[in-house]
């Protein structure tokens, strides 16, 4: 049995009632699962001996914009114990907002930040949820797609030369 199916097994045999996608392209694997389950399948795939994530390198963001669930967050994950990087991806439906995963890998802090700055996803119990780029007080997310190409003239103030 390979990596993958491992994986998928440990998987379903730990959660049961979550629904899991699997997809796979040029050699990458990505589950899609319900967010009310990101906590706790985070925490499994780090701490299980066999599949050993304990590396979170990104957390970001997709705006679909049209799509009924409109944003997507998106985690890429790493095992140095098995060289595989797993992608998870959790639609987050009508509330624009997740549980935080800053918990289970320290590593995410920053990059929950950075998703919540630049498109307005909330990181439930995150624990210093604030802007990064942008003033706390601007009250736009620059990479939603309703945001103008051009910004929006007057909402921040630029720097002198």
């Amino acid at each position: 049995m390979d990596f993958k199916d491992k994986l998928k097994e440990k998987l379903h045999q730990k959660f049961p009632s979550v629904e899991f996608v699997f997809e796979e392209f040029r050699g990458e694997l990505t589950i899609k699962f319900d967010k009310n389950a990101i906590v706790e399948v985070a925490e499994f795939l780090k701490t299980d001996e066999e599949l050993s994530f304990k590396l979170c390198e990104d957390v970001t963001g997709i705006d679909w914009q049209k799509k009924r669930d409109r944003f997507t967050v998106i985690y890429q994950l790493f095992s140095l114990t098995n060289k595989f990087r797993l992608r998870m991806k959790c639609d987050l439906g009508d509330e624009w907002s997740i549980d935080t995963v800053s918990s289970v890998w320290r590593s995410s802090n920053w990059a929950e930040r950075e998703t919540y700055d630049m498109y307005g996803i909330i990181f439930n119990n995150h624990p210093d949820l604030r802007r990064m780029y942008m003033p706390e007080e601007f009250e736009y997310y620059p990479l939603r797609k309703d945001f103008p190409l051009m910004g929006v003239p007057g909402s921040i103030p630029l720097p002198k030369k």
